[in-house]
């Protein structure tokens, strides 16, 4: 009994939070728009049981979904959001990876104090963090303050609205989510492999490149997922720094739920992303499962 309720806890966690949810917008998308409230009309009534569900197959139709095809906004969305995700992810794993590499190098006295700092913008609000980058930013912003007084720079520089913003609001924020995987790899790591390599004539990168980066393959997997999957659909930061020239499908998906007010296409670009991210959801998983097997 005992195996059973641990086993049905998670099962129970995903059919609430995940297969109900994506059930619903699935129903929406293939519903109609209509001017009610909400503003679509379901072509799944349950009220009328079997016969309500045969109606729903029998003038089933993926209208919404086709709808996507015809607009060029929508593919451009996806493009660009994937090619955003992926350059956030590169540069934030090129930012991570010393950082979570010293701190495995660190005394062990010192790496509660740097996990600490890794893990302390997560005290302050997310909405706070991404909003004082505006500040930052801006064209009288604390940066080009800064390189002005310097003499760096003879005008302020255009940073704020546009993809360069974007991407610093993402490194920035998913940053801890990939120092902690690669320093969780690193800080398992036996340091004697690297004395071996060493004493059979290694140099210090060769013995990097041939011991240390393969070893940490599985924190750079797992923080490379943790970063892609979220920021293939973020909508906070292209919104704040990113301004209305940068395309990213969280922005749509928005725009078409609160301005628009056509759920049923919003949804239907909600499952299209979802489908998307099952890939890398599924080889996260794998990824895991194979560094438990591991790891046992």
């Amino acid at each position: 009994m005992r195996r059973v309720v641990l086993i049905a806890i998670p099962y129970l966690w995903l059919l609430c939070l995940f297969l109900v949810p994506f059930v619903i917008v699935l129903k929406i998308s293939l519903s109609d728009t209509a001017l009610a409230i909400p503003p679509y009309t379901p072509t799944l009534d349950l009220s009328e049981g079997w016969e309500g569900i045969r109606n729903f197959f029998v003038e089933l139709d993926f209208e919404n979904f086709s709808f996507l095809t015809t607009d060029d906004l929508y593919w451009k969305a996806y493009l660009s959001s994937l090619k955003i995700a992926t350059v956030a992810t590169i540069l934030t794993l090129l930012v991570a990876y010393p950082i979570a590499y010293g701190m495995a190098a660190a005394p062990d006295h010192w790496r509660p104090t740097l996990m600490m700092l890794v893990i302390l913008p997560f005290w302050t609000s997310f909405l706070i963090r991404v909003y004082s980058w505006v500040g930052i930013l801006s064209s009288e912003g604390y940066l080009n303050q800064f390189l002005l007084s310097i003499g760096i720079i003879s005008s302020p520089l255009t940073i704020l609205n546009t993809n360069t913003a974007v991407y610093i609001g993402i490194v920035y924020t998913y940053l801890p989510f990939m120092i902690l995987p690669i320093y969780s790899a690193l800080e398992r790591m036996d340091g004697s492999l690297l004395e071996a390599a060493e004493d059979l004539g290694c140099s210090r990168i060769t013995a990097f490149w041939l011991v240390t980066f393969p070893l940490s393959k599985n924190g750079i997997i797992a923080g490379c997922f943790l970063v892609f999957i979220p920021t293939i659909g973020e909508f906070v930061i292209p919104s704040l720094l990113g301004g209305s020239r940068t395309l990213m499908i969280g922005k749509v998906l928005w725009e078409e739920f609160f301005n628009n007010r056509d759920w049923p296409v919003a949804s239907a670009v909600a499952v299209i992303l979802l489908l998307l991210l099952i890939i890398p959801i599924i080889l996260f998983q794998r990824n895991e499962q194979k560094q438990r097997e591991a790891e046992g």
